[in-house]
């Protein structure tokens, strides 16, 4: 059974799919991950609190509806379970057409390569420290779990967290046409409060927030701009004496 395959071919199906919304979308991925987590069995059990979380649906009716739909829809196949004790059942359907032999399960062949290299249960001894940037993990994956390779999976870290220095700002803020000296007061208050926010959070992207910081000054310096109509209506149109004799007769 082929992930990216069988992945690709239903986000084209979602593609074309008008009834679908963000949640039967989430709701499918989520049940895609078990899928996968069971190494793609003909028919898995389900636990609909950890879908529910994981799909980030909170309400039941939602849930219930959504599974219903990608019933109905031939999606999946879905065998409810009226024992409290005993998650539902699911049947995921086979979307697009795959010139691998469709087994319905794991590939055994596979699974004798996997216990060769990682047995159950066997705990892998970390002698060397990690060289090439590779996740070490302590022990393998229990029963149950895919055969995807997590190497190499690790989140990539923003590399514009903080600026290399004051001139990178400086060079930012130019590229902005924007006056550099912005990018001193920039560079000034943010290493002053050690590249954090307001509410103590590390910056994920400086450049985003200069961005911010130089289109709150365009608005500020907008609203402090003297106002020639305003100062027209100080004058005394009606040009009036302001040394009127009220003892004259009207």
């Amino acid at each position: 059974m082929n992930y990216i395959k069988l992945l690709n071919a239903a986000f084209e199906k979602f593609f074309f799919d008008d009834r679908l919304n963000p949640t039967h979308i989430s709701l499918y991925m989520a049940l895609f991950q078990e899928w996968n987590s069971s190494r793609f069995a003909d028919e898995f059990f389900v636990n609909r609190r950890e879908l529910m979380r994981v799909a980030k649906i909170g309400s039941k009716s939602t849930y219930h509806r959504c599974v219903t739909d990608l019933n109905s829809w031939e999606y999946l196949s879905y065998f409810p379970s009226n024992n409290p004790y005993k998650g539902s059942k699911i049947k995921m359907a086979i979307i697009g057409t795959s010139d691998e032999p469709d087994t319905g399960r794991y590939n055994p062949e596979l699974e004798q390569l996997a216990e060769r290299y990682h047995p159950i249960r066997e705990p892998v001894v970390n002698q060397h420290r990690p060289t090439n940037g590779q996740a070490v993990y302590q022990h393998r994956p229990v029963s149950g779990q895919a055969l995807v390779s997590n190497i190499n999976n690790t989140k990539q870290v923003n590399i514009n967290k903080q600026p290399k220095g004051r001139q990178a700002v400086l060079d930012f803020f130019i590229e902005k046409d924007f006056n550099a000296d912005e990018g001193k007061k920039f560079f000034a208050h943010y290493e002053a409060n050690n590249w954090q926010t307001s509410d103590g959070k590390l910056i994920r992207d400086w450049r985003a927030l200069a961005k911010n910081w130089m289109d709150r000054t365009e608005l500020f310096t907008g609203e402090n701009k003297p106002n020639k109509k305003g100062a027209s209506q100080n004058r005394d149109n009606l040009k009036t004496t302001k040394t009127k004799d009220y003892g004259q007769p009207l």
